[in-house]
């Protein structure tokens, strides 16, 4: 079997050893997590676990069943239920046209977030597949560093 990518969004309780649980899940069946983005959800004692990877449709099937016997998982969400998005940041040498940058940015649903003495930072919020797109496009103006965060989703 080919593998295949896939996002799983998991609601968990907001406590210790939880994450270590729900990645040896995948450590135990040889799976790398890709992305891994986790953040306490506003106003209760939980927290939103979201995991891109990379396997087989079986081996990603079982995990996912037994991500749902893991106490104290909430919901497990699968991706093809979800819009997500992933963050960029990239930093330019100032010799770099600032226009042209802001320009690229903003075509990638993002903006110039920073400009000091000696370098511009812009930010990208889109699509994974964008984002990749976009950093492809910002070869051309020399990045000094690239900063990619993990993917986000959210229930439709």
């Amino acid at each position: 079997m080919s593998a295949v990518r896939r996002v799983i969004s998991v609601l968990v309780e907001n406590e210790s050893s939880v994450l270590s649980r729900i990645s040896g899940l995948f450590a135990g069946r040889g799976y790398n997590i890709e992305t891994l983005t986790v953040a306490p959800i506003p106003d209760s004692n939980r927290s939103h676990i979201t995991i891109a990877t990379k396997g087989d449709a079986k081996t990603l099937e079982q995990i996912t069943k037994q991500l749902h016997k893991l106490i104290p998982v909430y919901k497990v969400i699968e991706h093809n239920e979800m819009v997500e998005k992933e963050m960029v940041l990239i930093k330019f040498p100032i010799e770099q046209n600032l226009a042209d940058i802001q320009v690229l940015c903003g075509a990638y649903n993002g903006g110039i977030v920073n400009v000091g003495e000696e370098m511009i930072i812009g930010m990208v919020a889109d699509e994974p597949c964008r984002v990749k797109h976009f950093i492809e496009a910002s070869k051309r103006y020399n990045p000094m560093e690239v900063v990619r965060g993990g993917v986000v989703a959210i229930e439709r």
